[in-house]
């Protein structure tokens, strides 16, 4: 499965609003096709085509964000061969190593099944082709009932992500287009929240941080990767001209640690890879009085 059923759309939320979502159109073996999600609140509707239902405006779609969407939909093939390729090139860790090294911080090994009996659900915003799926997979509790939510702005990386899902190795599996900076669902809506790759790109980092700490249940953990050069690495010529060719979006890309929402806890931020950071925190369980 890769699609939102139509029993998903209860576990969305209108983007524009925070309304509910009711889907009218075409169904098939119970996942919504064809047509519109609308909004009960604020009445805007929200297209579903092909099975990957659009929940973004593309008029916000705009700077950095629809540049890196371009580079993105002409890439899904080449992507991960060429992360796998060069990352022991350029920074002598391998793809798997430097994977890992964030992973862990997710915690997956942590979860269990909820007392009322629903999912536990997981969610990565920039989902992309898919490449993180594998690691998830093999370190969530056996036997555990979960969702995984996918959510990206490049068609071309979730059709590739879909083609990944199609080996029925990973069950469980929605997809949709979505911007990070309006996720469609309510508060508190999930477990786990991750992001690799992307944030140094995004439009407004600050905004996008404050959306995942938002659909994040108080107390879990958030784990955002992305470029950074490690100031104790030493690159050599090649290695910097590489850094820069990669991060070609950003004059200065760095752990965005100051853009956090104010009252984050167990904020920690490590090297995974010479060109890669990993930021964890946490929402706190119990919020102060104003």
């Amino acid at each position: 499965m890769s699609g939102v059923s139509v029993r998903d759309v209860a576990l969305l939320a209108c983007p524009a609003c925070g309304g509910t979502l009711v889907f009218h159109g075409q169904e098939a073996r119970g996942c919504i096709r064809d047509g519109r999600l609308r909004c009960g609140g604020c009445g805007e509707a929200w297209s579903v085509a092909r099975g990957m239902a659009r929940l973004y405006r593309e008029d916000a779609v705009r700077g950095t964000d629809r540049l890196m969407r371009v580079i993105y939909d002409g890439l899904p093939v080449l992507h991960d061969p060429l992360t796998t390729l060069l990352t022991p090139v350029l920074q002598s860790v391998s793809e798997a190593r430097m994977r890992a090294g964030y992973m862990r911080r997710v915690e997956l090994g942590a979860l269990a099944p909820r007392e009322d009996g629903s999912p536990v659900r997981v969610l990565e915003v920039g989902v992309g082709s898919g490449a993180n799926l594998p690691l998830l997979w093999e370190r969530l509790p056996p036997g555990l009932d979960v969702e995984v939510w996918g959510v990206d702005l490049s068609e071309g990386m979730l059709k590739h992500c879909k083609r990944r899902l199609r080996s029925g190795a990973f069950e469980g599996v929605r997809l949709m287009m979505a911007d990070a900076h309006a996720l469609p669902f309510p508060d508190a809506s999930f477990d786990r929240v991750f992001h690799v790759g992307g944030i140094g790109g995004y439009r407004a980092p600050a905004q996008a941080l404050a959306e995942m700490a938002r659909v994040a249940k108080p107390g879990t953990p958030l784990v955002v990767v992305d470029e950074q050069l490690d100031p104790a690495f030493r690159p050599s010529l090649l290695q910097r001209a590489a850094f820069r060719a990669i991060t070609f979006y950003s004059w200065n890309p760095h752990c965005p640690r100051e853009l956090l929402p104010p009252s984050a806890v167990d904020v920690t931020e490590e090297q995974v890879a010479p060109f890669y950071y990993c930021l964890s925190f946490r929402m706190p369980e119990t919020r102060a009085a104003d």
